[in-house]
């Protein structure tokens, strides 16, 4: 079974930065479509942002100019550096990932790790 492997997340004061990692199975890593998408309490799953290997990352307009998705190639990880988080970005963070960026878009991916949670006060 593919394995997500998230880290990072936390707390922090409004304004603050914090950064989530995902380590994936190469095949994975360079052949499927990778992201990010977050559930808050009481509301439903939003996509946050999305990368292709090789291809520039796309966000929702939540997140961006303050989310940046990067790579790490040499350890087939992604990162999600979030910066200026406000109250609203509390939520649970899943690395998810699937063949097509479609269903992670749609938030119904095939793959998802196990989530980690970021809560902005």
């Amino acid at each position: 079974q593919v394995q997500l492997v998230e880290s990072g997340g936390g707390s922090v004061q409004a304004g603050g930065s914090l950064s989530l990692s995902c380590a994936a199975p190469r095949f994975t890593y360079t052949r499927y479509c990778m992201g990010w998408i977050r559930q808050a309490p009481g509301k439903e799953r939003e996509w946050a942002a999305h990368g292709v290997f090789e291809i520039a990352p796309v966000y929702a307009a939540s997140v961006k100019g303050r989310f940046f998705f990067t790579r790490e190639s040499a350890k087939n990880t992604i990162h999600l550096q979030m910066n200026t988080l406000q109250p609203d970005d509390t939520a649970m963070y899943y690395c998810v990932a699937d063949s097509s960026c479609r269903p992670i878009i749609a938030t119904t991916p095939a793959l998802q790790g196990q989530g980690t949670q970021v809560t902005v006060s």
